[in-house]
């Protein structure tokens, strides 16, 4: 068969235009379909980190909407294998215009002298740091939001609030950078608990705990939620990762959706492939009788037109790998929004995936027409007028 090569580029070229494209409309459907495997691998196959597995997130059992009295800091971070506990509250609000997406990241109050501590993967340069540390009304901005605005050191921060009724006014006085979850402000919790109302004071949405070791992540949970069973305030305490994937849950059955429109996008194209190749035997019936009066044997004609197929497939996959990998650095420049986009791109597995999908829809576009004309007898094969 890798004799027969040379014979199999050229033939699955010799129409020009239709391989062209052929292999535009694989490559385009191969590049949508290597997308939405490197999403599906991005959000369900890939593993935690080994700073988020140290980490476990404590919020109300009921819902993220209702929080937890900050009293219950002291009770947890009692409970055996907690390394540090930290106040993590969400602030949302506004940043400019809300219509414009890129306005769009995460806006968190937490107590600075525990950040090292709890996200030592966070670098900041110490001199920050201490800025942050020593101003009530300081915060820190993740590297990739920084750059998207234009962000300085001393530029000041308006922020309005939708959740909580008060607006922030902050002043930058750090920048950290992260290999992921790197776009994020953060500011003081007292600033924020000092500026609300009495009623509202002295509650937070979420606690982040960081473990002594990964390996009491469970039982830790378990322990943590076990405190609070009998309590007014129950608590759910769960890996980051799983509180990460929950915000992904509200858009629906994300697995499901991605999982049928991958399914949809491969039948598609076999059936466009499919038409294809047909036409391509259809075409070279007669051609198939001179190469068995040569002493081809059907087998060998079958090879050489699957060979074809599966040809031209395979360029129209590589070059869908490659429009694939620039569409998903494209989206990691994008702001995140339900989940951490910075991760997205197309493993060296998702890569093998695809090139094998494209190799199974070159083999069974044109197997049946293939193997109906490497069927045919000679007189039969060289009498075809079609």
């Amino acid at each position: 068969m890798f004799s027969h090569l040379p014979l199999i580029f050229k033939n699955s070229v010799r129409n020009k235009r239709r391989s062209i494209l052929t292999i535009l409309s694989i490559s385009v459907s191969l590049c949508l379909l290597g997308m939405l495997m490197a999403l599906y691998h991005a959000f369900f196959l890939t593993e935690a980190t080994a700073d988020q597995a140290m980490r476990l997130l404590v919020r109300n059992r009921v819902s993220l909407a209702n929080p937890i009295p900050v009293s219950y800091q002291q009770r947890i971070a009692a409970v055996p294998g907690v390394q540090e506990l930290m106040v993590f509250q969400w602030f949302g609000g506004t940043y400019k215009d809300a219509r414009d997406p890129a306005n769009f990241f995460g806006r968190f109050a937490v107590e600075p002298e525990k950040m090292a501590s709890m996200f030592p993967e966070y670098k900041i340069p110490d001199g920050q740091r201490k800025a942050f540390l020593a101003e009530r009304t300081a915060c820190v901005v993740g590297r990739k939001t920084a750059v998207r605005h234009n962000m300085k050191i001393g530029d000041r921060v308006t922020i309005v609030g939708d959740i909580f009724p008060i607006t922030l006014e902050l002043t930058i006085r750090g920048f950290y950078d992260a290999g992921r979850d790197n776009e994020n402000l953060f500011f003081h919790y007292k600033y924020l608990n000092e500026s609300l109302s009495s009623g509202r004071m002295d509650q937070v949405g979420t606690f982040s705990l960081r473990l002594q070791r990964s390996e009491d992540a469970a039982q830790v949970a378990r322990a943590v939620d076990e405190l609070f069973r009998n309590a007014t305030v129950q608590t759910k305490t769960e890996t980051e990762k799983a509180f990460e994937m929950s915000f992904l849950a509200f858009l629906g059955n994300v697995k499901a959706f991605l999982l049928l429109v991958c399914a949809a996008v491969t039948f598609t194209i076999l059936l466009v492939a499919g038409n294809t190749m047909a036409m391509s035997v259809r075409e070279r019936v007669r051609e198939v009788g001179i190469l068995k009066t040569l002493g081809y044997t059907p087998r060998a004609v079958l090879g050489l037109l699957m060979g074809e197929s599966v040809a031209l497939s395979l360029i129209g996959g590589m070059a869908g790998v490659g429009l694939a990998y620039g569409l998903c650095a494209m989206v990691r420049k994008m702001p995140s929004t339900f989940a951490d986009m910075s991760r997205i791109t197309v493993t060296p597995s998702v890569a093998a995936l695809c090139l094998a999908v494209a190799a199974l829809i070159g083999l069974a576009s044109c197997f049946i027409p293939a193997y109906n004309a490497s069927r045919r007898s000679i007189v039969e094969a060289l009498r075809f007028t079609d």
